[in-house]
């Protein structure tokens, strides 16, 4: 597995890259300080299996730069780690295709499982953003990255879990049809109806039929409360197994 790594603090991208590199002697990893040497790098070899993204960029705002390699490079996934754990940074990144979002200060564990995931084309979004508990944590939560304290250090993540008495359906028992299941794999990875449409070599009024009916059975209202409801769903599950697309062009 081939990761470029985007973070412009020195100390934090040194860790991750040491964090990700763990994950086994296949794993080559490469970090880049800016925006600008990430697009250079993605210029002169897009053959990265996956991106992980800061979105604290000091050259370009993070969420111009998911958007962008989202449209140059739509068949490489991106995650966002971040040290923002804000809801609407969460909708927003995933609005714009990013198929998982880390906090930074989420332990190793955390970020290992996103990385599964989302390689196995799943979608990662923690469980305390899903809908469940997303409220601010409270003031004297140190926001230090799990990355950066010392071994053997609890990590903070743990706090943040659905509360026992909620109980999250699952998506085997929503009751999509096969065709519905693959206009929501195409869904979840962000494209539009017309291009749902040409994938699965169906008319856009059929496509917009099929989503109106994903929807109404997620009990959801919009393509990112279903994006975030089918991630509450399978987590830990594995993952909602999203039909991997060719690189156009």
């Amino acid at each position: 597995m081939k990761v470029l790594l985007v973070d412009d603090h020195p100390l934090i991208l040194a860790a991750l890259q040491s964090v990700i590199q763990g994950l086994g002697d296949d794993v080559t990893v490469f970090g880049v300080d800016s925006a600008a040497a990430a697009r250079s790098t993605l210029q002169a070899d897009a053959d990265y299996d996956l991106v992980l993204l800061d979105l604290a960029l000091g050259d370009a705002d993070g969420f111009d730069v998911l958007a962008e390699f989202r449209a140059a490079y739509p068949a490489l996934p991106v995650v966002v780690v971040s040290a923002s754990d804000r809801a609407s940074d969460v909708i927003r990144a995933i609005d714009l295709g990013a198929m998982g979002f880390v906090p930074k200060r989420s332990s190793n564990a955390a970020l290992f499982e996103a990385l599964r995931m989302v390689m196995s084309g799943g979608l990662y979004v923690p469980p305390n953003m899903l809908g469940l508990t997303l409220r601010a944590p409270p003031p004297d939560v140190d926001t230090v990255p799990s990355v950066m304290r010392p071994a053997g250090e609890a990590p903070l993540g743990e706090r943040a879990r659905p509360e026992p008495h909620q109980e999250v359906a699952s998506l085997a028992k929503v009751g999509l049809t096969p065709r519905q299941n693959e206009v929501l794999a195409l869904l979840l990875q962000g494209l539009p109806n017309k291009l749902i449409a040409r994938e699965l070599n169906l008319s856009v009024e059929t496509v917009k039929d099929h989503v109106a009916a994903v929807l109404r059975a997620l009990g959801v209202s919009s393509r990112t409360q279903a994006v975030l409801a089918v991630s509450q769903m399978t987590q830990g599950q594995g993952g909602f197994m999203a039909r991997k697309l060719p690189p156009r062009g």
